[in-house]
């Protein structure tokens, strides 16, 4: 680990895989393959059993756990009754699309993959392991759910061990094996297990192939109700980038032989895990499960009735200290996004900026006078290798410092400049990025990064020039109250955004207020200033949870008031947390 101190003036507690206890199911949980495939199997001497899979479980290695125990097992692998492949492609065409990167949100069922006259009739003895296993075996007599987080999905397609629902695609890109997950599988398959899991029996979690863990569905659920009602922090993950810098490397505690860290997604429910700890087992699951199966304690009932089963805020870094300037690029507008690819929001968004260097600078707005044509051409251009975009003769630059914000509804050309840390801000559809410019420069992979001239334009607002952009959209931070000790502001977002962010300064306690499940919504904070403090309950109804600087908590619409509190080991001075939530 990197023991230098450019950044931090304290040694680093960032925890990268903070676990969070519940009360119920350790001595229910089953470790290791041959108590699991034994456990599997004495459920299928008197009944047929089911094992659901979603996307990048090794089906393989299931099937082969089973079939070295002694007895007389029948193996069925669902994906035998799908429809064949070309099928497949010729229905998922139209949300996949031929696009590089974006397709269509899906409708379709994972019924749709499979054979009119899939469902068979078993006798006890049988095991039918895949995608649609209870399609295929409509009796089984026991349920057994096999997750897989999408991050760690990720990981797998990129070493070409994971294909696409009913394909053998795995040789394909991590682009396009990506953005048929993104598109289609997992909304397939989230559709599926929203019915199967409740009614499941156990779930078998495989993230460490060698060292899997199976617990009783019951105490999964258990657990999740229990985590739905306290602050709790996410699994973060971290991805290099062709742009990423070093910041992270000593503030969250990454190798520094691993290539420049470009993000961490530290508050990305659709793809961040949650470490379970069940008795001495700590068990990952998929944080999305928290939020379909507890969306009302979590998320407060105002939020769920505006977004579903959906958990709205996103919280991100991106890391250029010592690195190079984001892509030049914009968000597209809400009906853009609704017309184009079926989703119901945009990504509006914002930087906070954890730290700097002397002469950052963030992209943001058009300079006047722009002309839109001119800015088309020179990007065109650009995009065919004919010149250097000149962003500086379109786009105003405002200096940034540690602890400045800025707001970047959709349509606002943007991006960090290098030598920044940003804590990224912004509404949950996170794909959706038009780079219109991206400096001359080639992925990781040694091939151009995928640029949206036309579809930028389309979306850039232009009217949002430099006097407008200074007066709405820079540091636009207003002090709202105060006491002894703290004081509460205003940092944004822009009227045109849904999610309120406010930052409390604090020598003393202070108390927030989620508002409540009926009537609030969930808070999203980080430390931004601070080694250490306490997320307290005002009532007792959660024990105190320790946080470290630039660590994002969650602390579910239920809750209700809160106190945050200097740690006692922290030392002296103001601590700062920003703290987000869908403003109504």
């Amino acid at each position: 680990m990197n023991s230098r101190k450019r950044y931090m003036d304290f040694g680093s507690r960032f925890d990268r895989n903070p676990a969070i206890a519940v009360s119920t199911g350790g001595e229910r949980v089953v470790s290791g393959w041959p108590d699991i495939a034994a456990r599997i199997a004495e459920a299928a001497s008197s009944s047929v059993v089911a094992v659901e899979t979603y996307q990048g479980v090794d089906i393989d290695r299931i099937r082969a756990e089973l079939a070295a125990l002694d007895g007389d097992i029948d193996l069925v692998d669902s994906r035998t009754r799908m429809k064949p492949e070309d099928d497949i492609r010729t229905m998922t065409f139209p949300d996949v699309t031929d696009d590089r990167v974006f397709g269509r949100m899906t409708a379709l069922c994972l019924a749709d993959f499979f054979a009119l006259d899939c469902a068979g009739s078993f006798e006890a003895g049988t095991v039918v392991i895949g995608p649609g296993a209870t399609l295929v075996a409509p009796g089984a007599g026991t349920v057994v759910y096999a997750d897989m987080p999408r991050w760690e999905i990720q990981q797998r397609q990129r070493r070409k061990a994971v294909d696409g629902l009913g394909l053998s695609n795995r040789e394909d890109s991590p682009t396009e094996l990506y953005k048929r997950s993104y598109f289609v599988d997992w909304r397939v398959l989230d559709r599926h297990k929203r019915q199967v899991l409740p009614r499941a029996d156990h779930y078998l979690e495989t993230v460490r192939p060698d060292h899997p863990l199976m617990v009783p569905v019951a105490d999964l659920m258990a657990g999740l109700a229990e985590i739905a009602r306290k602050p709790f922090e996410l699994m973060p993950f971290f991805d290099p980038g062709v742009w990423g810098g070093h910041w992270m490397e000593e503030v969250c505690n990454i190798d520094v032989d691993a290539p420049n860290q470009a993000w961490c997604f530290n508050c990305v429910p659709e793809e961040n895990s949650l470490i379970m700890r069940f008795g001495e087992h700590c068990f990952e699951t998929p944080s999305i499960n928290l939020v379909f199966f507890r969306p009302g304690e979590l998320l407060g009932d105002p939020v769920r009735s505006r977004f579903g089963e959906e958990f709205p805020i996103r919280f991100d870094f991106l890391d250029t200290m010592g690195g190079q300037n984001l892509s030049f690029q914009v968000h597209p507008m809400t009906g853009y996004i609704q017309e184009q690819f079926g989703v119901p929001y945009t990504q509006d968004e914002s930087y906070y900026m954890l730290d700097a260097e002397p002469g950052a600078v963030v992209y943001l707005g058009l300079k006047d006078p722009v002309e839109p044509a001119a800015m088309q051409a020179d990007l065109e251009a650009a995009q065919r290798g004919e010149i250097e975009f000149p962003a500086d003769r379109y786009v105003n630059t405002f200096p940034a410092k540690k602890h400045d914000h800025f707001l970047i509804p959709a349509g606002t050309p943007h991006c960090s400049g290098a030598g920044s840390m940003v804590l990224e801000i912004s509404a949950t559809p996170y794909i959706f990025t038009f780079k219109m410019w991206d400096w001359g420069r080639v992925g990781m992979d040694g091939k151009p990064r995928p640029i949206n001239v036309e579809r930028g334009v389309e979306n850039i607002q232009w009217e949002r020039n430099t006097d407008w952009t200074r007066d709405n959209l820079v540091n636009r931070i207003e002090t709202l109250a105060s006491g002894e000790g703290w004081r509460e502001e205003r940092t944004g977002l822009h009227e045109l955004e849904f999610i309120e962010t406010r930052r409390y300064w604090f020598t003393q306690p202070v108390t927030l207020d989620t508002g409540g499940r009926e009537r609030g919504s969930v808070h999203v904070l980080n430390l931004v200033e601070g080694q250490s403090i306490t997320v307290e309950s005002v009532d007792g109804s959660f024990e105190p949870m320790q946080v470290n600087y630039a660590e994002t908590f969650v602390v579910p619409g239920a809750v209700g008031k809160y106190a945050l509190k200097p740690a006692g080991d922290s030392g002296e001075g103001e601590f700062g947390v920003l703290c987000a939530w869908v403003r109504f």
